[in-house]
């Protein structure tokens, strides 16, 4: 029932229950009926960390004073992203327990917009992570094939729509964390441009490069979640003041524009078949009226090492706090305070400890100007990179989402840099502070695959409508609504 039920668009559950149809209670119980067969047999899918559908009832209006755009509608909250109502724990027993005195700006939007927030979902422990195996509190699977990852870090929200638990949900976004997912679990995913969405509540892992960022099941319902949080918040000095997103041309299609595609992000090692389903997806734009062109983004090649020293060295400052003191869980029986910074920060996982070591170490003195300083230079020449090609008329950039469909559990755990070069199509839009996206474009050996979309700074409208003429394209060769 759920899946059927959450396969219908945003706009429509939330009319039918504003207009009687459907109550809000229909749409939580059939949450809790899709979570019941998710996590059943020996391979749960593992999608929440705090799951009370109940908690929403009777929080909202009746059906007939409710107008709000997602009234009644489930949705799921990343669990790195303040809620009064639920714990946020980011994954790590650091936080276990720890209930915030308040609601990030995101979720306040939510619940003004009539949704109601069923639970906060699993991630890879402070968002570090692309599998959500790095979660204090158990991997998360992906729902289209138990033995492979969901993606992360929020994979936890990713699985949560694929599986038809909720029909749309938060993520948050550092280097990738919601694209990739969205590509594993075969949903759409978009992160905004850095400053379109209010990062107060999101609990900061690298605070130049977060974003808290969108999934659902079509682009429509995902640019009505992203509209529904948008905005300048006075709680966020980094939330910029701009219009609104303007949405009203959705469907416009794409006649007369230029795609733009990068030679870099189509190396020889990609997966063929990915980028078969890549030119593929082109050949659709180009039937539709788009000018396909080759682009250059030469910096790209630096992306992953450049990413990679400035997201732990972040890191390493916000979490220097969680020290039993200022933050975090105190231990018990500490015989001093240099022990009671050692036990407590001994609760962090082994991947949360490599970050902040190496951050630690490229902040050093004798190793800042060598390592963060030249990667601060290096990011800023991968956005003159995107500044370039924009300005020569590109309206959008086409590439894959990631170089391989969803792998195994466990198979890189071993190995933290093949891990991290899962994020190698996506840590360049963060760095820049782009808007981008990823959307079902095709399956290989029966795993969804994503094709990622980037645009200038704040021209979010104008990938989504992208988005949604491929979109609408692929499903109409599938025979899907």
């Amino acid at each position: 029932m759920s899946d059927s039920l959450f396969a219908r668009p945003l706009a429509e559950l939330s009319a039918a229950t504003r207009g009687g149809d459907l109550r809000s209670d229909d749409l939580l119980e059939a949450s809790g009926a899709a979570l019941a067969a998710a996590d059943q047999g020996a391979e749960p899918v593992h999608a929440f960390l705090a799951f009370e559908p109940d908690r929403g009832r009777g929080t909202v209006p009746g059906v007939a004073e409710q107008t709000g755009a997602l009234a009644g509608i489930p949705i799921a909250v990343k669990d790195n992203i303040s809620t009064s109502d639920f714990p946020t724990t980011c994954g790590s027993r650091i936080l276990e327990g720890y209930r915030p005195p308040f609601d990030a700006t995101v979720v306040k939007r939510l619940r003004q917009a009539g949704a109601v927030i069923v639970g906060k979902t699993n991630l890879d422990e402070f968002g570090m992570g692309s599998s959500t195996e790095h979660s204090a509190y158990g991997l998360t699977r992906n729902p289209l094939d138990r033995s492979r990852v969901p993606g992360g870090s929020s994979g936890g929200s990713a699985a949560a729509v694929a599986a038809g638990i909720v029909p749309a949900a938060l993520g948050s976004e550092t280097g990738g964390s919601v694209r990739q997912p969205a590509a594993f679990c075969g949903i759409v995913g978009v992160k905004p441009t850095y400053g379109r969405v209010s990062r107060y509540g999101l609990v900061a892992f690298a605070s130049s490069l977060d974003h808290v960022a969108v999934f659902g099941r079509r682009v429509a319902d995902a640019a009505l979640l992203l509209d529904t949080i948008a905005g300048h918040d006075p709680l966020d000095s980094t939330s910029a003041v701009r219009p609104s997103l303007d949405l009203a041309d959705l469907d416009g299609g794409v006649e007369g524009m230029v795609i733009g595609v990068p030679e870099e992000y189509f190396p020889h090692t990609l997966d063929t078949r990915i980028a078969k389903l890549c030119r593929a997806a082109l050949r659709r734009l180009e039937a539709l009226g788009a000018e396909v062109r080759e682009v250059s983004l030469p910096n790209t090649a630096h992306a992953i090492p450049t990413y990679y020293i400035i997201a732990p060295a972040e890191a390493s400052s916000n979490l220097a706090r969680y020290d039993g003191v200022r933050y975090g869980r105190r231990t018990r029986d500490a015989g001093s305070l240099q022990e009671l910074y050692e036990r407590t920060r001994a609760l962090f996982g082994e991947e949360v400890k490599r970050r902040i070591m190496l951050g630690t170490y490229v902040l050093s003195a004798g190793y800042y100007d060598a390592y963060y300083a030249q990667a601060q230079r290096v990011r800023g020449l991968i956005a003159q990179d995107f500044r370039y090609v924009f300005d020569s008329g590109v309206d959008a950039i086409f590439t894959p989402t990631t170089p391989t469909p969803a792998f195994r559990i466990g198979e890189h755990t071993a190995d933290p840099y093949e891990m991290y070069l899962s994020d190698v199509f996506t840590v360049t839009a963060n760095l820049a502070g782009i808007p981008a996206m990823s959307l079902p474009i095709g399956a290989v050996d029966g795993l969804p695959v994503g094709g990622q979309l980037l645009a200038r700074h704040w021209e979010e409208a104008k990938m989504l409508r992208v988005a949604r003429a491929l979109e609408t394209a692929i499903r109409m060769t599938n025979g899907e609504r």
